[in-house]
């Protein structure tokens, strides 16, 4: 068994892991790491140590795990076998992706499902060889840029029809609108596919969406082109969609005698089609009879000054022709009399000044009563009477008692 003296890697720039084709490996044997490359050493599928460029002597001072797998001794010159990688850690820019298929999307604003297609461009580099080699590689003898960038491309696709597919649903971008956030969305994408590659040791970077595009011709596409040119029309004349339809269906009816009166047709269309024009004849109308802003005048009430000729005050709301008018008297209150000397009472007197009678008002009209009365003197109204079962106070000419029922007549 001949065993190697020198293990390098000579071939082309496009492979990114390529595993050295003999494992009879010597403790004098030299490791030659080239720039932007990486060697990490097997042994009995176990990666062992990992080696950066330049010159290396696989001895026991460089190796010190594979020491303790196979007892090297410490001097002289040791065979073993191992298996020896070498990883490209250099950057790749130039790495296209598309979308195979278009990707079904339902339009936020107008809820069609409309078939778009994505394609651009990402660039790469492994940054954890050992996790790369072993999660990704495995027991290929060589990993070229084709197959990394086939294995990426799988892996971002399953991701860019969801973040596509949210990004316009969450944004509210109609599917003819979404070039413009490109830059926003290749943001988002990148961030997302980045997490799903870190886990093969994989780096992405520059990942950009060139352009998203709808396939020319397909009915939906047609038909929310349509939508959205009818949209802009009636926008530009002050339409609504609501309006529309009333018209279409007004119209139809119109062509058909039978279905509705030709006079509630007709009043309609005209309601429908003056609805829509008369915002725009208004400010066109306005436009042509603009005048020079009026004089100011003050207002006769709060003194606030404000436009000769319009009919009320800004301020207070009142009118600027007239002053208000005073406001006016109060009725004199009534002047009561104590019932037993015929002194006046003073407002919300209790007792009588003069005489110290207790004034028992009438509920009716307030004048003075006795306290054993039936009725008042003055209006005849019935006055309030204690119940002769429980003593509490009721309407005057009750015939039973609301609080226990008792008849008021004498003996009943």
């Amino acid at each position: 068994m001949s065993l190697i003296d020198i293990v390098k890697y000579d071939g082309t720039p496009d492979v990114y892991a390529w595993k050295f084709p003999h494992q009879e490996l010597g403790t004098w044997t030299q490791l030659i790491v080239n720039q932007s490359q990486e060697a990490i050493l097997f042994k009995g599928g176990q990666a062992l140590d990992s080696f950066g460029p330049g010159r290396h002597t696989l001895s026991t001072a460089n190796i010190p795990l594979l020491n303790h797998i196979v007892n090297l001794p410490f001097g002289g010159k040791s065979p073993f076998t191992a298996e020896v990688w070498f990883v490209n850690k250099g950057s790749v820019l130039d790495i296209k992706w598309g979308t195979a298929t278009p990707i079904q999307v339902k339009d936020p604003l107008y809820h069609i499902l409309v078939p778009v297609r994505a394609f651009g461009h990402f660039g790469l580099t492994v940054e954890d060889s050992r996790k790369f080699l072993i999660k990704l590689v495995g027991t290929l003898g060589e990993f070229s840029k084709e197959s990394i960038t086939k294995h990426i491309r799988g892996v971002m696709m399953m991701n860019i029809t969801e973040i596509i597919t949210s990004y316009l649903i969450h944004k509210k971008v109609s599917s003819l609108e979404i070039n413009a956030y490109i830059s926003e969305i290749s943001s988002h994408a990148q961030a997302k596919i980045a997490a799903e590659l870190d886990e093969f040791g994989i780096k992405i970077h520059h990942f950009y969406i060139e352009n998203v595009s709808v396939p020319d011709g397909d009915p939906s596409i047609e038909k929310l082109r349509s939508l959205l040119n009818k949209r802009l029309e009636m926008e530009m004349v002050g339409f609504s969609y609501q309006q529309q339809r009333s018209l279409d269906i007004l119209e139809g009816a119109a062509k058909n005698p039978g279905s509705v009166h030709p006079l509630f047709v007709g009043a309609n269309l005209g309601s429908t089609l003056g609805g829509a024009f008369s915002g725009q004849m208004d400010r066109v109308s306005d436009a042509m009879n603009a005048s020079p802003p009026p004089a100011l005048a003050r207002c006769p009430h709060c003194g606030t000054s404000g436009s000769a000729g319009v009919p009320f005050c800004s301020n207070c709301g009142k009118s600027m022709r007239e002053k208000e008018p005073a406001a006016a008297e109060a009725p004199a209150k009534k002047v009561h009399h104590c019932d037993k000397c015929g002194t006046a009472l003073a407002e919300n007197a209790k007792f009588c000044a003069n005489c110290g009678d207790k004034y028992h008002a009438c509920p009716s009209c307030g004048a003075d009563t006795a306290e054993d009365s039936a009725k008042c003197h003055e209006c005849g109204t019935a006055l309030p009477m204690s119940c002769i079962s429980c003593k509490e106070t009721i309407t005057g000419g009750s015939a039973f008692c609301s609080h226990c029922g008792a008849s008021q007549k004498q003996g009943g």
